[in-house]
């Protein structure tokens, strides 16, 4: 019967851990009677993880150590199952944060795995802060960027974005700085890139963890992944549309020079009917008289129907695109699809450059885009078209809205 016993107690103790990952196979077990080699040392810094995911948000994996829960099942009311476990004996906790949520988010996520703490007699839930190795002290702070380059820190590459991957030198004590829980958990990353790890203390139990902070790649590792296949997609795309606009702008050029000629054909039949027939220029005139007239009538009629300048420009454009439409169905060239690729490479491209500037370290663009000068070309291409147009959207707004105000001045003064 005891061994049943025992090993009905294994059997809870595997179905508690179930139900709470943070407890160990003898939680059920007092404090003084559990192995001195699963408890942490007091201040022993276990290692977290901060991650990216394709969502854009950051996973943060925590390695709590401890936890306190009654379990009526394996003790008496008055006495606890405490759990105080070493890394790989635990199952880490993950939560979801994204960039412009602040560290008190955090600090409640935490807080709400944590048991209290007593103090005084009373239950108190511990208080959570975040540290990030400093940069350089108040005294000797660099000024510009090369200065602090320049400067020989043991632990912080300032302004590298290195992150994890920095060198780390055990030697020398690091110089830690607590954040405010209201900053931003990008502000709070970004900062603390420079270094090679920020730590999280919990009040009352006595313990830090140390999360690996993310470099820059690491950050931008999923946008330039889906920057590299979209960018070998609009490559694809990019040598067929090539291709057909320039036998759109070739037939464009052939299209004028037939009407060149055309205009150079029936000058000489003018002159050869004038001169060297006996109709002369009886005939001539009022034929020449109505062609120009027809010719002024199809013209007024053209520019109708196409709403815009009457130029030479305004013409190859429309020629230029119905026949780029065609060469572009013939070929099977999508251009919504074209469109949707470079405005998501575009859109990757700010993004990306966004938190390079965070970090402050200079992005090789072109590595990301395929050494591909003709896909960075179509998309800065389609980047100053969209901001011509937004441009052109605003002034139309100023416009309308100068409009307005001039129509109500009038209406008032007609009032009066």
């Amino acid at each position: 019967m005891r061994s049943l016993d025992t090993e009905e107690q294994t059997v809870r103790a595997k179905q508690s851990q179930v139900k709470r990952p943070w407890l160990r196979e003898d939680a059920d077990k007092p404090p003084a009677e559990q192995k001195d080699s699963k408890r942490p040392t007091q201040g022993k810094s276990l290692i977290g993880k901060l991650l990216t995911t394709p969502t854009r948000l950051l996973k943060l994996i925590l390695p709590l150590p401890i936890r306190v829960e009654k379990d009526k099942e394996n003790n008496s009311s008055q006495e606890y199952g405490r759990a105080i476990s070493s890394n790989d004996t635990i199952q880490p906790l993950a939560l979801l944060v994204h960039p412009q949520q602040p560290l008190s988010y955090v600090e409640r996520l935490i807080q709400a795995e944590l048991p209290p703490v007593i103090e005084d007699g009373k239950e108190k839930i511990p208080n959570i802060y975040f540290r990030a190795e400093d940069s350089a002290t108040s005294e000797n702070r660099p000024t510009t960027r090369e200065e602090a380059r320049s400067k020989d820190h043991p632990h912080v590459a300032s302004y590298s974005g290195l992150g994890h991957e920095a060198e780390e030198n055990e030697d020398v004590p690091k110089n830690w700085v607590r954040w405010s829980s209201s900053t931003e958990m990008g502000d709070f990353i970004r900062d603390a890139a420079r270094g090679r790890e920020f730590a999280i203390e919990v009040e009352g139990y006595n313990f830090e963890m140390r999360v690996s902070v993310p470099s820059f790649n690491d950050r931008t590792y999923y946008m330039r992944m889906r920057l590299r296949r979209t960018s070998r997609q609009i490559d694809q795309y990019a040598k067929i549309k090539q291709e057909c606009d320039d036998l759109a702008n070739k037939s464009a050029h052939r299209l004028a020079q037939g009407g060149f000629g055309l205009l150079a054909g029936w000058w000489l039949t003018v002159y050869y009917v004038t001169f060297q027939t006996e109709w002369g220029w009886d005939l001539v005139e009022p034929v020449t008289y109505l062609v120009g007239l027809t010719t002024i009538m199809a013209g007024y009629l053209w520019f109708l129907f196409i709403s815009r300048d009457l130029s030479y420009k305004a013409a190859m454009n429309i020629t230029v695109s119905r026949r780029q439409s065609a060469l572009y169905e013939a070929k099977g060239f999508n251009m919504q699809r074209w469109d949707q690729l470079v405005q998501e490479a575009n859109g990757l491209r700010k993004e990306i450059k966004t938190i390079a500037a965070e970090y402050d370290v200079d992005w090789d663009e072109m590595k990301d885009l395929g050494n591909s000068k003709q896909v960075k070309k179509a998309m800065d291409k389609e980047r100053h078209k969209r901001g011509g147009d937004r441009e052109e959207d605003e002034e139309d707004e100023l416009a309308a809205l100068e409009e307005e105000k001039q129509v109500k001045k009038d209406m008032v003064q007609q009032s009066k």
